[in-house]
């Protein structure tokens, strides 16, 4: 709600908008001051003296300046071995002292453009990079940006906070323009804006040498190779919040890829790490087990949409675990596993997935990352078996499993057919079995 002018003699009553444009009219009435449409925009200042960038296609002479022709596009930097700056405020380019002199009577220009006059427009440019005609056709563009009735051209930006004010704002400026001129079909440079979280340092502040904070990443790649150090960034928080860093975090999520590890292999008597023999080629016979896959499949697929990276993480640890306490591992199942991960850790799983592939020929030859996403099964993921437990007179004594839909008679006799139940209902009077739906039977003896 807008409010309303109040205690503002004939404004009361009046809706904001319409009280300031009353009052603007009351004024112009007196010749008292006058409408005026104030923009924030500032001048940008556009050249920079240093070599790095682009030359400005611009000439001077006579005091004058012009475009050089379009035909001398595009206008490269001179080589120069020394571009070091010289304390002349035309920039380093002085020294190109040939390069200069366009001609007899006209000189070029020495300063150069900011970064932003290349990245401002990058993402038109990578989607038709070879075109010698124009920055993009208009097939490349139908094809890469926009579509869907969508206004915007890339689907998703990333990028930390400090680029919503400056390149985000300096890149839609550029979109727009071309936009205008049309030479763009889109009036939007992008459809979705995600800010990625700042990563602090251990002691919660923000990384800096000066503070001494900086965590170096080569440094934990040394100790703990790469996939740890990808997979924790993405496992330490939701990709929005602003998150500390720690070292024993890294240590965690290096014993996960461990563990990925050994559903794999083991070491034998010499040390020597050789295929997990818990391995099998046979389909899986666990229906918990194959249940849970699917389950992972389902939520990585729609994690990783989302962009909710630590949570399918989180997921294929509890899967991991599971491989881990089974009796045997279903090729076929752990083979998903490491599709799902292949993205997060790809070093250790292709080499998983290569020595599974020596001792299972049958399997895709390509590696993890050419082939095709797992789909899961809805089937699999129906609950047709739940796990009930057994009391005799309030005392766990066993578990069995029965279908989801069996009837409470048939829980009954499974219930007292058990072997272990049996042993404490032998020696007394079964007086009542109390049938807890989904949950237990509690078997009263006297």
């Amino acid at each position: 709600n807008p409010g309303t002018a109040v205690n503002s003699g004939f404004l009361d009553g009046l809706p904001t908008a319409e009280a300031k444009a009353a009052i603007i009219d009351w004024l112009e009435g007196k010749g008292v001051g006058k409408r005026r449409v104030q923009f924030k925009l500032r001048d940008w200042l556009f050249s920079r003296q240093r070599y790095w960038g682009e030359p400005f296609p611009i000439v001077w002479e006579n005091g004058n300046h012009q475009a050089i022709p379009e035909s001398e596009l595009p206008l490269l930097q001179p080589e120069l071995e020394d571009f070091k700056p010289t304390g002349d405020p035309r920039g380093p380019l002085i020294k190109a002292v040939d390069w200069i002199r366009y001609s007899e009577t006209a000189q070029r220009e020495t300063n150069t453009m900011p970064q932003w006059a290349g990245s401002c427009w990058y993402y038109l440019r990578y989607c038709d990079p070879k075109n010698t005609e124009r920055f993009i056709s208009r097939q490349a563009e139908a094809y890469w940006l926009g579509g869907n009735g969508q206004p915007g051209a890339v689907d998703l930006y990333v990028g930390g906070t400090e680029h919503a004010v400056l390149h985000l704002l300096y890149a839609r400026f550029w979109h727009k323009v071309l936009f205008d001129l049309g030479y763009l079909s889109t009036p939007e440079p992008f459809q979705k804006l995600v800010n990625q979280g700042l990563i602090l340092g251990e002691d919660g502040q923000k990384m800096s040498k000066s503070v001494g904070n900086v965590v170096n990443p080569d440094d934990v790649i040394r100790e703990y190779g790469a996939d740890s150090l990808r997979l924790y960034e993405m496992f330490m928080g939701p990709l929005e919040q602003v998150k500390p860093w720690s070292m024993k975090g890294v240590e965690g999520v290096s014993r996960f890829l461990a563990r990925v590890w050994r559903v794999a292999c083991e070491e034998n008597q010499a040390g020597e790490w050789v295929l997990n023999s818990k391995i099998t080629a046979d389909p899986c016979a666990d229906k918990a087990l194959r249940r849970l896959v699917h389950q992972t499949i389902k939520k990585v697929t729609g994690d990783v949409a989302d962009l909710s990276f630590n949570t399918a993480i989180s997921q294929m640890m509890v899967l991991t675990n599971a491989f881990t306490g089974a009796a045997t591992v279903p090729l076929a199942e752990f083979h998903q596993l490491l599709l799902c991960l292949n993205p997060f850790a790809p070093h250790v799983t292709e080499e998983i997935y290569a020595r599974l592939r020596t001792a299972f020929p049958r399997l895709d030859d390509r590696q993890l990352c050419l082939q095709s996403w797992p789909q899961w099964d809805e089937a699999a993921l129906v609950v047709d078996e739940i796990e009930i437990v057994i009391q005799v007179n309030g005392k766990l004594r066993d578990k069995i499993t029965v279908a989801t839909a069996a009837t409470e008679d048939e829980i009954k006799a499974a219930a007292l057919a058990s072997g272990k139940v049996q042993e404490f209902t032998a020696a007394g009077t079964i007086a009542k079995v109390i049938v807890v739906p989904r949950k237990l039977v509690n078997i009263v003896v006297k």
